[in-house]
């Protein structure tokens, strides 16, 4: 009992702190109540004594004063200076009379002045002076005797309070802490019980109950859980086995998917590479085709204008030329020449074209153009694809703008892009309009493409832009190419592509960062 009953018990220090606190709070208050009562009745004393003067001692003195009867007036003064709290008496005349008696170095707290009056006469005044030094004296030591009279009751009190919530509480809750303590699997069947308790139970009893209530519950989950820990340990060793196998598994098939995986890229790189060969070849047989239109000019016109040189030296050699047929001939021969001419620099201006298209489809180096001279070299180029369709073609490009780019990108946004409104947007149609429109602001060069066609189905609309997206699967169409332009304008451009929708036909927004030079 004496360990429950130690001081250093937290809930006994804690009950202890709060005992003290509200018995110290409450004396503390019921002292000030009762010096706060006894200071107010010794004011009223204190006024009930300068009444007593008023009605006791101003009549004797003003008689005394009347008669100059000063040792009567001496005894009087002595007599209202030996009241309580009284200080210091003072007398005065209209004759300069004067008389005081009493100590003369207190500060006053209380000063009155009665008027003295004999037969209707003002024979002088009475000043009376007063403090609290009395009544501050009998306060300390009423209220010394109210705190230690407060302090052994609050020990007493405490004392047994303490002792009463130890025996009926304190004590059996050191013994529930101990054997909750120590209640471990060992001493799980060990019942708590409380000793020296009441018939009628109360709360504590109610706590053991359930303690042991939880002790039995325990008991019995300790038992499933010891259950469930063995199926569970088998149930791990088969998961060992399953995941062992299946990691093997899915290792195997990670090694199978890199391996596809790596197929589809040389695959993909193949296909992409084939596209812009392929481009370069129908540019190739365009341009063939278009040079050899001129060149066969040239070799008619040559083969007539070797008849006419044998004609004119035949005449030379048989002596019958004249100047009517020289002058014939002359015409003839200056309006082949001429011919032979207009088809040589056609097929000159040609094959400049397609070499500078076709040399840049091979080298990528960043390098200072003519942003209009490219454009029409490249659109004059691709148009001897689709020589036999008539396409208008617009362009709108600043003749002097100049900036540092990679012109084979541009080569085969603009191949692309056309090539698609041949095959895709003008199918089936001899005619078509196509706009290619170039804007330089901000530092930026904005590229719109459109044209009047057939436009873009909903179907691939989302997805132009993925690899392998065409709707001409398994007539020629690989889908790669607005694939490579995507990857020419993010990757080598560093700007941005979109499928604006139109009212009819295709319209792409290319915008890039330029530097220009």
């Amino acid at each position: 009992m004496m360990n429950a009953f130690n001081i250093i018990n937290k809930l006994n220090r804690r009950l202890l702190s709060y005992i003290l606190l509200c018995s110290i709070f409450f004396s503390i208050c019921s002292t000030l109540i009762q010096l706060y009562s006894s200071f107010q009745n010794d004011l009223r004393l204190l006024e009930q004594r300068f009444d007593n003067i008023e009605q006791s001692y101003i009549p004797s003195i003003a008689t005394s004063l009347w008669d100059f009867n000063e040792p009567l007036l001496a005894v009087q003064l002595k007599g209202i200076v030996d009241l309580p709290d009284i200080r210091l008496v003072k007398i005065s005349n209209d004759f300069d009379y004067q008389r005081q008696l009493g100590r003369t170095d207190i500060d006053a707290e209380k000063v009155v002045e009665y008027p003295i009056n004999y037969s209707d006469n003002v024979v002088g005044k009475l000043t009376v002076y007063a403090d609290y030094q009395e009544i501050y004296q009998m306060l300390y030591q009423q209220a010394g005797f109210i705190l230690l009279n407060e302090s052994i009751k609050i020990f007493l009190l405490t004392f047994f309070i303490l002792f009463i919530v130890n025996q009926i509480i304190t004590r059996h809750l050191f013994l529930i802490t101990t054997y909750a303590q120590q209640l471990g699997s060992h001493n799980s069947e060990d019942e708590l019980t409380l000793s020296n308790r009441y018939q009628t139970k109360d709360e504590l009893d109610d706590l053991v109950d359930a303690i042991n209530i939880m002790r039995m519950n325990l008991n019995s989950e300790i038992s499933k859980l010891g259950d469930a820990e063995n199926a569970l340990l088998a149930l791990n060793g088969d998961l060992e086995v399953k995941v062992h196998d299946r990691t093997a598994m899915l290792a195997k098939s990670n090694n199978q998917l890199q391996q596809s995986f790596d197929d589809l890229t040389l695959a993909k790189d193949k296909i992409v590479q084939s596209e812009k060969m392929a481009s370069l070849g129908q540019l190739v047989a365009g341009v063939a085709h278009e040079v050899n239109t001129p060149l066969g000019i040239c070799v008619t016109s040559i083969s007539a204008l070797k008849e006419h040189v044998d004609s004119l030296q035949a005449a030379i050699s048989s002596e019958t030329l004249t100047k009517s047929f020289l002058v014939s001939k002359l015409n003839l021969l200056t309006e082949y020449e001429q011919i032979i001419e207009r088809s040589l620099i056609k097929s000159v201006d040609l094959i400049r074209s397609f070499k500078s298209v076709a040399v840049e489809q091979h080298t990528d180096p960043e390098v200072n153009i003519n942003l209009a001279k490219h454009v029409n070299n490249v659109v004059n180029t691709v148009k001897t694809i689709f020589k036999t369709k008539n396409y208008r073609i617009n362009i709108e490009v600043d003749e002097t703008l100049c900036l540092v780019t990679y012109p084979s990108a541009w080569n085969q946004i603009l191949t692309n892009f056309m090539v698609n409104s041949h095959i895709h947007g003008f199918e089936n149609s001899r005619e078509g309009e196509i706009s290619i429109r170039f804007i330089q602001e901000n530092g930026y060069l904005t590229l719109l493409y459109q044209d009047n066609g057939k436009g873009i189905s909903d179907e691939v609309k989302n997805k132009i832009f993925e690899p392998f997206i065409t709707t001409k699967r398994g007539q020629g169409g690989s889908g790669l190419g607005l694939n490579i332009v995507f990857n020419l304008v993010d990757a080598k451009l560093g700007g941005t592509i979109d499928n604006i929708t139109v009212d009819k036909g295709a319209c792409f927004k290319v915008i890039v960062p330029i530097h220009s030079s």
